[in-house]
């Protein structure tokens, strides 16, 4: 599980880059930037989310541990 929200959050951070170009900054919600900035923020989601699982793992862990 660990092995997969690295992979994840590696793809959704290339995917935010990619779409981070992709924006025009003068009119960030034209017609052709529009879907750039909604993936943007979706991979953003995406990589908190991940993290928040693999924060609750590590606390699952500490938890049985003790």
């Amino acid at each position: 599980m660990k092995l997969t929200t690295y992979i994840i959050t590696m793809i959704a951070a290339i995917i935010l880059i990619f779409n981070i170009t992709k924006i025009d900054f003068a009119e960030p919600l034209s017609k052709n930037s529009f879907p750039a900035v909604a993936t943007s923020i979706s991979a953003g989601c995406a990589i908190l989310i991940v993290s928040v699982i693999r924060i609750s793992l590590k606390i699952k862990d500490l938890i049985k541990k003790a």
